[in-house]
């Protein structure tokens, strides 16, 4: 391998890289100057200051005319056709100014698919227009641009169609209910999963087979709204979709039943009224496709907050609820994304959810298993931490699918964690911690959280209390600015810390070290433990 195993993988806009690109590949921030800030470049575009030069004319741009353009104090780049004027917005570029001038005089469709395929470039830039491409543009020199690894699920088809009592596969009426074959195979149909629907007097029943042994209901993601329902069946990289605008009316519930030794996914769905159904409905854009996955694709839904509480003097517990027709489960080493408008500039940022709580015995599954839990650090002077603290128990916010590549059968054969956690990069460690303490032959995590005040830390109470309850869990603090009575480690991270750790470890088991916090103490943490001999396979690393 090239670099640490990726947990999650290249493309997560949730990695964090050892080297100096994070969140697949989003750079870390720079040091801006001030009154460059992305709320300083909202007010500037907001001012009618003529951002192109042009006086509001759209050109038609050639290659060779956008190659011009490639100097810091005249610098265009092209978006998916569309060119852009991004000289006066080099000095509020987050990832600095040398970062964008990658793309400059190009086509950087490919660098920002990899680099900020999650941001609405087009509510940032879209008073930097200068026009349309005239045909394809020259690409971004290839040796700029890391290919993530290519890996294509064998999706087949199962042998013979799955029965089910009351349900069949016939053409006519038959007692119970009406059966109706569908679903057209737009892909190879060595990769491509099918889906039939069947009814009965008072219910539809949507079956997707996939022949995939690993599926389960956090791979199933459902949007019923209305009369449309989405389905998407995320397999590693690549997703399933369904998309029909339903020929007649139903409740707004739908229940998800996942066979995983047959790979069949059923979708259960109530009639409003008891008619019979000639047709389940029409297709949608993406109906019946199977495609790569991408962050500008991730599906967003409304959810509503039901419950706030402190965490710490500045962070919260946030609970969301999705709306009553969405099945959305979120797996252990994933991320979703929240995104909200200020002043008609589309703002969207990652957050990792956790869980209620580190203690069994208050964690309530049901709710566990329905609600969005989001532990979210409140800045003053950020963006969109402070629209989510105003938000009143019933607002609403815009929430993603889940977003990483981070699968649980990627720690089949690991028995030892070390997690090394600053800040709130202990939120990826919540479910990864109490997934782990359920594999009965896991024999130790260590866990050391960084912070600067022993008011910082994040669960400190139930921690502890985890630690004592479980011998195979053990955690550790280190403070920065600790109180006079602190008893506990000080200072920053430190080698030798590291080797302490790694001479704990048992021999002749398997482990992983598992890295979170701002990108510099990854990147440090990191280098740490290659020093000490850990290789790449045995080093995992996220950001918060």
């Amino acid at each position: 391998m090239d670099g640490p195993s990726q947990f999650p993988a290249v493309g997560s806009q949730q990695r964090a890289a050892a080297a100096p690109r994070t969140r697949g590949g989003w750079t870390r921030k720079m040091l801006l100057k001030p009154g460059r800030s992305l709320m300083d470049w909202i007010r500037l575009i907001k001012s009618g200051k003529d951002m192109t030069g042009l006086k509001g004319k759209l050109l038609r741009v050639t290659p060779e005319e956008l190659a011009k353009h490639k100097e810091k104090t005249d610098c265009w780049i092209c978006i998916r056709g569309m060119v852009y004027n991004v000289t006066p917005y080099l000095e509020y570029h987050p990832g600095g100014e040398d970062e964008l001038m990658r793309g400059a005089g190009a086509d950087a469709t490919e660098l920002f698919d990899q680099i900020h395929s999650w941001v609405n470039y087009d509510s940032i830039l879209k008073e930097c227009l200068v026009g349309r491409m005239t045909s394809k543009p020259f690409p971004v020199a290839k040796a700029s641009v890391t290919q993530p690894r290519l890996m294509v699920p064998k999706w087949t088809l199962p042998n013979v169609p799955v029965t089910q009592p009351g349900l069949t596969v016939p053409k006519e009426i038959i007692p119970n209910g009406l059966a109706v074959p569908g679903g057209s195979q737009k892909q190879p149909q060595d990769i491509s999963p099918r889906y039939e629907w069947f009814q009965t007097e008072d219910t539809i029943t949507v079956v997707i087979y996939t022949k995939q042994k690993d599926i389960n209901s956090d791979s199933v993601i459902v949007d019923l709204e209305g009369d449309v329902l989405r389905t998407e069946v995320r397999q590693q990289e690549y997703s399933y979709i369904l998309q029909l605008e339903l020929s007649n009316k139903v409740q707004e519930g739908v229940s998800v039943l996942c066979s995983s030794k047959v790979g069949k996914i059923e979708l259960h769905l109530k009639k409003l009224n008891n008619t019979v159904w000639s047709d389940l409905g029409q297709p949608g854009e993406d109906n019946d496709s199977y495609k790569k996955n991408t962050n500008g694709d991730l599906f967003y839904r409304k959810c509503k907050l039901i419950s706030k509480k402190d965490v710490t003097h500045n962070t919260r517990l946030f609970c969301f609820q999705p709306p009553p027709g969405c099945h959305l489960s979120i797996p252990v080493g994933h991320h979703i994304y929240l995104k909200s408008h200020i002043q008609d500039v589309e703002v969207v940022r990652p957050y990792t959810p956790v869980l209620p709580s580190l203690c069994p015995e208050s964690v309530d599954e049901d709710q566990t298993c329905t609600n969005i839990y989001l532990m979210v650090k409140i800045n003053p002077d950020g963006l969109l931490t402070p629209i989510i603290d105003k938000l009143q128990i019933g607002d609403s916010i815009y929430m993603s699918s889940p977003e990483g590549n981070f699968f649980c059968t990627q720690l089949e054969g690991i028995t030892e964690l070390i997690l090394m956690a600053a800040g709130t990069g202990f939120t990826p460690m919540v479910k990864l911690i109490i997934f782990a303490l359920k594999i009965l032959n896991f024999r130790k995590i260590r866990l050391v959280v960084i912070n600067k005040e022993e008011k910082d830390i994040l669960w400190k109470d139930q921690l502890d209390k985890l630690a004592s309850t479980d011998q195979r869990f053990e955690v550790d603090y280190i403070l920065s600015q600790p109180h006079a009575e602190w008893a506990g480690r000080m200072g920053r991270i430190e080698m030798s810390l590291c080797a302490e750790l790694l001479s704990q470890r048992t021999e002749g088991v398997k482990s992983l070290v598992c890295v979170c916090g701002p990108a510099s103490f990854t990147e440090i943490v990191v280098g740490f433990y290659k020093e000490l001999g850990v290789s790449d396979e045995e080093i995992c690393t996220f950001s918060p």
